[in-house]
């Protein structure tokens, strides 16, 4: 079972609200960040009764540097120091057209609320792990991390940064007990989900719960070979995934070559 400090952004709905729910029946104090901070306290409150576990409501947007720096703060003065890290706030593409349609505004919105708010998270709870020699840090992928939908490009192209930070991040941290991981929930239900076009009729949800023992899994340290590589909940079998050494660049973002005089291959 994990223990110490979960930290999980967009805390208050969807995946985020079950993950909180789910570390804390695990043993875990988790804070909840979000930017509606009446229904993230609700969210908190509700899981706490319901687990008897010790949560944190704090209200803070992951694209402005010194809220999250505040709210890292506060975490760390109430609960103490964050043991298990979850980038999982992120808007989707509001209208679904391609690119060149968008408004860029709220395009560039959606990358930023996904690769800004992980990195100020990451650049913020890292170097306290690092002082540990403790941590792990999950980033929320998508399949749209490795295959672009061209009516969700932005959404793609966040994604598809996340894992790339993932990527920087546990080669940075490489030799010391901090990992960093990206977990592709697979299609949750959840309004996010169901408000996308793509996802109409479709009733082959995964359980939220298989993203939860995954999370959890990591937190306790049985995921570690897998740091900096992409793991999706409801289609790997955990048992299988501790009992695999990935080797060269698996699970990570590379061009596949043309053939075997590709100079790029």
């Amino acid at each position: 079972m994990p223990s110490g400090v979960a930290l999980v952004t967009g805390a208050s709905t969807g995946i985020g609200r079950h993950l909180v729910e789910g570390l804390a029946r695990r043993g875990m104090a988790v804070a909840g960040l979000a930017r509606g901070e009446e229904r993230l306290r609700t969210a908190m409150v509700e899981v706490a009764e319901a687990t008897g576990g010790r949560t944190l409501a704090v209200a803070a947007d992951v694209t402005d540097r010194a809220s999250v720096e505040d709210a890292v703060g506060r975490v760390r003065e109430e609960l103490g120091p964050v043991d298990l890290l979850v980038n999982n706030a992120g808007l989707i593409d509001e209208l679904e057209v391609p690119l060149w349609e968008a408004d860029p505004d709220q395009w560039w919105d959606v990358v930023t609320s996904h690769v800004k708010g992980g990195f100020l998270l990451a650049r913020t709870v890292v170097p306290w792990m690092v002082l540990r020699n403790r941590g792990r840090v999950v980033s929320l992928g998508s399949g749209m991390s490795v295959r672009a939908r061209p009516e969700y490009s932005a959404y793609s192209v966040a994604k598809t940064g996340l894992m790339r930070m993932t990527e920087a991040l546990a080669g940075a941290l490489e030799g010391s007990d901090v990992r960093a991981f990206d977990v592709a929930p697979g299609v949750v239900d959840t309004p996010m989900t169901r408000s996308m076009h793509m996802w109409q009729g479709f009733e082959d949800w995964t359980p939220p719960e298989r993203v939860v023992e995954l999370v959890g899994a990591i937190a306790a340290g049985e995921l570690d070979q897998w740091s900096g590589r992409l793991l999706r909940a409801g289609a790997d079998d955990l048992d299988a995934l501790k009992a695999v050494i990935p080797e060269d660049a698996a699970r990570q973002l590379r061009l596949r070559p043309y053939g075997d005089t590709d100079p790029l291959g």
